[in-house]
């Protein structure tokens, strides 16, 4: 056997947020494109991902970015809210301020993921030194293209290496000998233990104001102690709005101005923003797109001037407080705690009980127990004297950036003394600054840490010989991925059209075998998005757009779009419809297209584009038992029940489990009125063929309405309790079927007395109660919180899908509306609006037993609004349809 060569090896250097992110993107794409990697994450920290911004545990430390915007992808905004739902936050929201101890935690547990994610593709190594010099190796012997040394003595070669060393430590080049030298200077604060000697009776002064000085300020706050906070401008950074605005674009034609002119352009434009909508932050939240053009845009001249004339300024309106510290701020200075000076440190001596005395330039005198450097970082990357880059840089592998600050780079790559970038050799964030000045936030580093991540990668990609023979699915449609992936794969889809349980379980296990599978990813999105599975829906979005791209063949890139389009409400319809006609042996796809069990199908107003697709897709099934159970679905849809029945028959002949024709099956049984062979037929099956079935509660469901057109509420009672129950339904399924029964049982008087219908909402997230992402589960939502007499949360869910796609716009809200006139016993309104609502329910999807809830409660508040001739002519009507014992007493009830 020949052996394996051996695998390339990435340095990174410091694992903070920078390095931890840039280690996520390697795991992650590696694996996806099967590249082979050795990862090593060089940090003498103890936990990769913290740093220094992130290793505080003080819970006054809050986040100076709301939670929307420190996502560590930049294709996933939410993942990080998400996280923090999922790790004991629940009602966090996209504006709220974390601490940072929290996000700390959120990017060691996104690495640790993505390792495991990896395993088997990247074997990821981390040691805990720091490197005091990385050279070319320069031995051309194969071993690494680098020579990492480190603090414990060893040495690493690498072939390529990613400086990800945060910002540079303060040099305290501004304090005077006499206060440097002291013991009571603390130069290192977020150094551990730097603070823990400071007697709670000292007063103590802190060199700078910015977001450094506020964070130490609220931790040193105490009664009995003033905190001074000194800087040259003696400005506090501004804070953040309460209730944000959203950006407003930026003026046009910036790009190139010179600076005196781009200076007034830029007040003109906060001006704007501070009178048209009385708060200066939109104008400068919708510079951020630009700001480094902007600055790159300047010359040299120009960005010193800007740094001793505009900075300060810039700095505390760019870079806010939290509302939280800033309202805490606000409360230490009124009480005194907090005292604020413009000015500079000109002497300091030690005083005869140890105190510093502390001259300003103004002659002041300030007596403190300890002084605090919260100047900031060095903006030289050799800064406080690090060996490393100092080595880089007399080496001439690196030069300083613009204005000395940092070093140069070519996106991202360093420059060498010959002003060439063709080593692997690259850095991001902070040695960005003096090329980019905007360079230090999440936002920017996460997509700095992509784009590194890929530039490591291109060179590392071995071409993919195109295999004779892929592996297929059961309909012999080809999948880009390897075997054992496959077989996952099918067993998910064969779960998916006979609508068993556990697809997602195995569409996950596909994707954990191939991180790059794309048609797994999607499918597992789908599920989580119309089904409620388990699935963080955006994070499988976007981990299949990025595989598609990569690696999907012309089918399941098109089907990834459609998966995107569906899931973001933007014509996911229309793509799926020409999905199948270009693919119409793609049995998942049809799947989401009909409007059965399994998913909300397309929403069309007379069904007739489900009938359509059908009918086009035969050929490619050719009797397929899949095919003909849709078919017979479709049948019953359009009345034709004998037809569906003998349908449904002779699909449940090829396959007994097939869910889809057990449906149409029970929707036949149903229709035609024929509820007591109905109820026996159903019920057997579930208890044989129907136990493996996910749907199984709303094949119960179906029991139980033969049960309330019987006109038997005991059976109805049984029914629940029994099967649907929150105990044994949970999710979405727990709306669409446990709620909408109490709902019918208690317009129909069947259930008497309180209702359990709290365990029905208790057992679904409630994200998804009031915000849910599909009309159909909307409409669901609507009747359970009905059903709980829920006003205020009836009333946020109409505000959501007042928002939200059409069909929630044109059908859930006004539903939402004629139902909050039903729990206000507004009859004459609730009749109003629910009888224009009939004709437009099938764009929600489902079945029209299903949407019959609607026609229910119409006929309830019929009733109630003693509108009788009304009521009668709505159950003769339902009684020509199909007879019901149930219909039959309310009729009679009726009668004069």
């Amino acid at each position: 056997m020949v052996p394996a060569p051996p695998r390339p090896t990435v340095a990174v250097v410091g694992a903070g947020a920078a390095g931890a992110l840039v280690a996520v993107q390697l795991c992650e794409t590696a694996a996806r494109r099967r590249t082979p990697l050795e990862l090593v994450l060089i940090d003498p920290a103890a936990e990769a991902g913290r740093g220094t911004a992130y290793a505080t545990e003080a819970p006054e430390h809050r986040l100076n970015v709301p939670v929307g915007g420190m996502s560590a992808y930049p294709d996933d905004p939410g993942h990080f809210r998400r996280w923090l739902c999922r790790h004991g936050e629940p009602t966090v929201t996209a504006a709220d301020f974390a601490a940072r101890y929290r996000f700390g935690s959120y990017i060691a547990d996104t690495l640790g993921r993505a390792i495991i994610t990896a395993h088997g593709t990247v074997a990821v190594r981390r040691l805990r030194a720091t490197v005091t010099r990385c050279a070319d190796a320069g031995d051309g012997d194969g071993a690494g293209r680098f020579e990492l040394a480190l603090s414990d003595g060893s040495v690493l070669r690498a072939d390529s290496v990613v400086l990800a060393t945060g910002p540079a430590p303060a040099t305290a080049a501004w304090a005077p000998p006499g206060l440097r030298d002291s013991d009571r200077f603390v130069a290192r604060p977020w150094a551990p233990g730097a603070l823990g000697a400071v007697p709670d009776s000292d007063d103590v002064l802190l060199v700078g104001s910015g977001l450094t000085a506020v964070d130490l300020a609220l931790v040193l706050d105490r009664a009995g102690r003033t905190v001074h906070a000194l800087s040259r401008s003696g400005l506090l950074p501004q804070p953040h709005a309460v209730a944000p605005l959203p950006p407003l674009p930026a003026p046009p034609g910036l790009a190139g101005l010179p600076l005196g002119r781009l200076r007034t352009a830029l007040r003109r434009h906060l001006a704007a923003a501070l009178r048209d909508h009385g708060d200066w932050r939109p104008a400068l939240d919708g510079l951020r797109p630009h700001l480094v053009s902007l600055w790159q845009g300047l010359s040299d001249d120009e960005r010193a001037e800007f740094l001793g004339r505009d900075a300060t300024l810039w700095n505390t309106h760019r870079h806010r407080m939290a509302p939280t510290t800033a309202e805490a701020v606000a409360r230490a200075r009124a009480a005194r705690r907090l005292r604020i000076h413009a000015g500079r440190v000109a002497s300091a001596h030690t005083l005869d009980d140890g105190r510093l005395a502390v001259v300003l330039d103004d002659g002041r005198e300030l007596r403190v127990g300890r002084v605090v450097d919260c100047t900031g970082p060095g903006l030289r990357a050799d800064a406080a004297g690090d060996p490393m880059w100092a080595g880089l840089l007399a080496d001439g592998l690196a030069v300083p950036g613009p204005l000395g600050i940092g070093v140069a780079t070519d996106d991202g790559r360093l420059l060498d003394a010959g002003r060439r970038a063709d080593r692997p050799l690259f850095t991001l964030g902070s040695p960005r600054r003096g090329e980019l000045w905007e360079t230090t936030a999440i936002p920017e580093i996460r997509t700095q840490a992509k784009a590194v991540a890929e530039a490591v990668l291109a060179p590392l990609a071995t071409p993919v010989r195109p295999s004779r023979r892929r592996p297929t699915d059961q309909f012999g449609l080809p999948l880009s991925t390897h075997a054992a992936a496959a077989a996952s794969y099918r067993t998910g889809l064969a779960r998916v059209v006979t609508v068993r349980g556990k697809a997602a379980e195995a569409f996950t296990r596909a994707t954990e075998l191939d991180p790059g599978f794309a048609l797994g990813h999607a499918t597992l999105a789908l599920l989580g998005h119309e089904c409620g599975a388990e699935v963080d829906v955006p994070r499988a979005l976007a981990d299949a757009q990025r595989s598609a791209a990569e690696r999907g063949d012309e089918r399941e890139r098109s089907f990834v779009d459609v998966v995107s389009r569906r899931i973001g409400g933007q014509g996911g319809d229309q793509a799926l419809i020409d999905h199948l006609e270009r693919f119409p042996a793609d049995a998942l796809a049809l799947s989401a297209a009909v409007p059965t069990i399994a998913f909300s199908g397309i929403g069309d107003l007379d069904g007739s584009l489900a009938q359509r697709l059908v009918a086009r897709t035969a050929p490619a099934f050719e009797g397929h038992w899949f095919h003909t159970s849709l078919l017979s679905f479709l049948r019953q849809e359009e009345g034709r029940f004998d037809e569906a029945g003998a349908l449904a028959r002779q699909a449940l002949a090829a396959e007994p489990a097939s869910g889809h024709a057990v449906h149409a099956l029970a929707h036949v049984h149903y229709e035609s009125g024929d509820h007591h062979a109905g109820r026996d037929w159903l019920d057997g099956w579930i208890a044989d063929q129907g136990r493996g079935a996910v749907h199984r509660a709303h094949f119960s469901w179906h029991v139980a309405l033969h049960e309330l057109a019987l006109d038997d509420p005991a059976a109805v009672r049984r029914r629940w309790f029994a099967q649907l129950a929150p105990r044994q339904v949970n999710g979405v399924r727990a709306l669409v079927d446990s709620g909408s029964l109490l709902w019918r049982a208690r317009m129909c008087h069947h259930w008497t007395g309180r209702m359990p219908v709290d365990g029905v909402l208790d057992a679904v997230a409630r994200d998804v109660l009031e915000q849910p992402a599909t009309a159909f589960t909307a409409l669901h939502s609507a009747v359970a919180l009905t059903a709980a007499g829920d006003l205020p949360a009836l009333r946020r869910l109409r505000d959501h899908a007042a928002r939200a796609d059409t069909v929630q716009r044109e059908v859930v809200a006004p539903l939402c509306r004629a139902l909050e006139a039903v729990l206000e016993e507004r009859w004459t309104a609730a009749v109003q609006g629910l009888r224009e609502l009939l004709p437009s329910l099938r764009r929600v999807g489902g079945s029209a037993a299903q949407r019959e809830i609607v026609e229910e409660t119409l006929l309830y508040a019929l009733v109630e609004a003693g509108q009788s001739d009304a009521a009668r002519h709505l159950l003769e009507e339902r009684l020509d349809r199909r007879s019901s014992p149930l219909d039959s007493r309310r009729l009679a009830a009726l009668r004069p």
